[in-house]
Order: C-alpha cells, then sequence, then structure tokens
C-alpha cells in the first residue's frame, strides 16, 4: 500500500478506529500514554505526574489514603497516585498489552513521599517489606516503584497468592503453598511488567521498580503540593 493510499485509509476510518490507529502507532514507539505533550503541560521539573496519564486508564485503590493498610491510620493526605514520567509510559505499555487479553492493572501505591517513607520503617524495621530509608532513602520514594496486581474486565482482582501488603511468607515470589492459578497468575503479572521495564522485588510479588530506579531522585513532595504544581 502507498503512503497516500495509507492515509487515506486512515482518514476515512471512524474517529475511534483512528483514536485506537494512533495510539497504536504511540505503542510502537514506546509510549501509549497521553503523557504531557497531548495535554499540551509543561513537564514539572520534578517529573512526577498523576496516575490518571497512564492510558488506557488503570484502577487505583490507594489503601494508604485510608485505615485499610498494615499501619492502621491514613499515611496520605489525599486518595491520589504519582509516579514519574518514566515509569507512567512504561506502565502505559504494560497496561496496553493487558487489555488485548481482556486483563487490566490495579495500583495500589506509586510515589511515596520520604517523610511518609520514614513513618512505615518506624513502624516495621523489616527490609523485606519496607525500605530503611537511611540506606537507600526508599524505592517509592523516587516515583520509580509501583504495587499492583491484575484485574479483570468487571475490575475484580486475579487470585494471588496473597492479599497486597501481607507481611508472611505468601507475599514472596518464590512461594510454593499456593494454588496453581494464583501462581500462574503471579507469574503472569512479572512476566508483563518484565517486559515493559520493571524488576521484580523478591519479598513482594506487587513490587515492581522500573529499571535503572536508583539512579533517580528523592522526593519528600507532600501529596498535595503535587496537585497545586500541576
Amino acid at each position: 500500500m502507498t503512503f497516500f493510499k495509507a492515509m487515506l485509509d486512515f482518514f476515512s476510518r471512524s474517529r475511534n478506529a483512528r483514536l485506537s490507529a494512533f495510539f497504536t502507532l504511540l505503542a510502537l514507539i514506546g509510549c501509549v500514554t497521553p503523557l504531557l505533550s497531548l495535554r499540551a503541560e509543561p513537564t514539572p521539573s520534578h517529573n512526577l505526574v498523576s496516575l490518571d496519564v497512564v492510558q488506557p486508564p488503570v484502577l487505583p485503590e490507594i489503601r494508604y489514603a485510608t485505615r485499610h493498610n498494615f499501619t492502621g491510620e491514613a499515611v496520605y493526605s489525599i486518595p491520589r497516585l504519582w509516579l514519574h514520567k518514566d515509569a507512567a509510559c512504561a506502565l502505559s505499555r504494560v497496561q496496553h498489552e493487558l487489555q488485548k487479553s481482556g486483563l487490566g492493572l490495579k495500583v495500589y501505591d506509586a510515589y511515596r513521599p520520604l517523610s511518609v517513607q520514614q513513618k512505615m520503617w518506624d513502624l516495621i524495621r523489616d527490609e523485606r517489606y519496607v525500605s530503611n530509608p537511611a540506606k537507600n532513602k526508599g524505592r517509592h520514594t523516587r516515583g520509580t516503584a509501583v504495587d499492583v496486581t491484575l484485574i479483570d474486565k468487571k475490575g475484580r482482582e486475579l487470585p494471588m497468592p496473597s492479599d497486597y501488603d501481607d507481611f508472611t511468607e505468601r507475599a514472596n515470589r518464590k512461594y510454593q503453598g499456593a494454588t496453581s492459578e494464583e501462581k500462574h497468575n503471579r507469574q503472569l503479572l512479572e512476566d508483563v511488567m518484565v517486559r515493559h521495564g520493571f524488576l521484580p522485588f523478591p519479598d513482594e510479588w506487587w513490587h515492581f521498580d522500573l529499571k535503572g530506579w536508583e539512579k533517580y531522585p528523592v522526593f519528600d513532595i507532600p501529596l498535595k503540593s503535587l496537585v497545586r504544581s500541576r
């Protein structure tokens, strides 16, 4: 097909078909998210962007903004998530691939201010489940770590070996006491995340770090300040 025939074919499609083709092209380039450029917004100096820029959309469940977490209190001031734009782009590619199979991501956590990381460490002091800020300033504090699970088309979580933030051996990626379905889903999640540039954390099946995470700067920007900076 010649270039002109291809263009004629493109514009003869419906609006939804054109949009689908456009985002497919972006996926081939390396990012399907409408990050900043499509929104005509300047990139903030900290490069942290709202989770809602990830396309196709992910399902957030921000437990740290509620009491339904291991601390027993709301440690996030607002129910919003941010992540570094590089991680957002990679997460969009994950979501795009999963959507083809009728699946998607639920996101529990992303960027975490350093002061909140310190508070969590003071409660647990177990590096299998919470990073010690004295050593690496934390992983979530860079906006390059995400806590995720798989969901179906109706938003229902796929069975996993444990619940989120389960601080037992069931959370470990090598735990073999899970059912075959749970182990399959755990591996499915790990495989798709790794394909798009994330590294799995050994002690938490839900935790993934963008490759090269340790090179990104650490932030202690309050979540409400990020809302005002948009």
